[in-house]
């Protein structure tokens, strides 16, 4: 054993070091109003975050019913991918707000931070927002179209309102409108300066 591989000290460098290899963030200013946006969606994110616990403990339910009992449920089912598709719409906004969505580009980190602004900007005004805009004008009459119905599983022991389901698609784009928001007044601040940067520490 070398005396780098005993020294605790050097490993966690070396995990820092990869990590943030990995794990790329564009530090933009933040603003009075983001930083509103921000908690907002952030807080909306972390308590709709335990419905996964609750995602784990219907299949841990459903498995062991199934196969310990030989009783199979359709409804535990659907209460399962209802559960995990409610978190994980949830969660596309509090991604968007954290930066930790998956980013594609490869010449974005190795671009200025004025230069990764202006590529945030641009895709923002010019995809995010637009794409959003469009889908949560669709997805506000099909939710409401399902609830008039009373929307219901087509299976006879399913879910009795499917509708549930459908009324986070338009909650969806309205949270990303909001990280979006947040995320283009962190841009105009560092390029325009306005709205003026705030420079109380996150």
């Amino acid at each position: 054993m070398t005396s780098e591989s005993r020294d605790p000290g050097n490993h966690a460098r070396s995990l820092a070091e990869v990590e943030h290899e990995l794990i790329h963030h564009t530090e933009l200013p933040r603003t009075a109003l983001s930083r509103v946006l921000d908690g907002f969606v952030d807080w909306t994110g972390k308590a709709f975050s335990w419905l996964w616990l609750a995602v784990v403990g219907v299949i841990l339910y459903s498995v062991i019913s199934r196969y310990v009992f030989a009783q199979g449920s359709v409804f535990m089912e659907e209460v399962q991918w209802h559960l995990a598709g409610a978190a994980w719409l949830v969660g596309l906004a509090f991604t968007l707000v954290s930066d930790d969505h998956v980013r594609v580009d490869i010449l974005h980190e190795k671009l200025s931070l004025r230069g990764q602004a202006w590529i945030e900007l641009g895709g923002i005004l010019l995809l995010l927002m637009p794409f959003l805009v469009i889908s949560l004008w669709e997805a506000i009459p099909y939710f409401w179209s399902s609830f008039q119905q009373n929307e219901v599983s087509p299976a006879p022991t399913g879910l009795p309102a499917r509708w549930a389901l459908k009324l986070f698609l338009p909650l969806c784009f309205a949270l990303l409108l909001v990280a979006g928001l947040s995320r283009l007044l962190k841009c105009t601040a560092l390029l325009f300066g306005l709205p003026r940067p705030d420079q109380r520490k996150p």
